[in-house]
């Protein structure tokens, strides 16, 4: 077996079970958080529009903190913009959703997408700069919130190099690329990545919960 054959076969298969396994692991552990029956009169009633409300009121900062967190703000947006771009519209990499969902969608050109792979993995270097040197976040930070910075960036990198056919055989560098995508999967449960999923579930159950409180979220 060589290292793409085991890349695209057990490597992503184990990732990929421990991925789905891992994220319904941590959704049941919220809900289960969340099942205690509260025995307080409500406020008043809090539903679908409190929830969706706080979604809307914290996807974007306090105007109190803006300009110390606009760096961040800018950055942030831009960054998950670019990964969307690359992840999603790439020819190669529409072909491996299709081969799971069994349906695929319209890709951008290579040049596009290479680009939105640049700036994504620019600015996640800026970011963890940033990060290492700023006094704040440098405090704030710990070994979770570095190892989930790089390995969102491994396969940007490898990505890139193996568009280009750097360094080494192209199958050589798309295994590498493909087990850099598989550690991600594999840390996506049990590190901070996990806010793709809980971001939005969360902010509208707090929504929710200080609705019924009467407390503006």
């Amino acid at each position: 077996m060589t290292l793409l054959d085991f890349a695209r076969g057990p490597a992503l298969q184990w990732s990929l079970i421990i991925l789905v396994a891992g994220i319904v692991w941590r959704v049941l552990g919220a809900i289960l958080l969340s099942t205690r029956k509260d025995l307080s009169t409500p406020r008043r009633k809090s539903g679908l529009k409190d929830g969706m409300g706080t979604i809307a009121s914290r996807s974007l900062p306090a105007s109190a903190f803006e300009k110390r967190i606009r760096f961040q703000h800018i950055t942030g947006y831009a960054w998950h913009l670019a990964l969307f771009v690359t992840v999603l519209f790439f020819g190669p990499h529409i072909l491996f959703f299709e081969s799971i969902l069994g349906f695929g969608w319209p890709n951008l050109p290579n040049g596009v997408v290479l680009f939105a792979g640049a700036i994504a993995l620019a600015i996640l270097i800026a970011l963890l700069i940033r990060r290492a040197t700023n006094p704040v976040q440098k405090l704030i930070s710990n070994a979770d919130d570095y190892i989930s910075v790089i390995i969102v960036m491994l396969p940007l990198l490898t990505g890139i190099i193996a568009f280009a056919h750097i360094g080494a055989r192209y199958e050589t560098l798309l295994a590498i690329h493909l087990l850099s995508i598989e550690a991600m999967f594999i840390w996506f449960p049990f590190g901070k990545l996990m806010h793709t999923a809980m971001t939005f579930p969360s902010r509208f159950q707090a929504g929710t919960s200080f609705g019924r409180r009467g407390i503006k979220a």
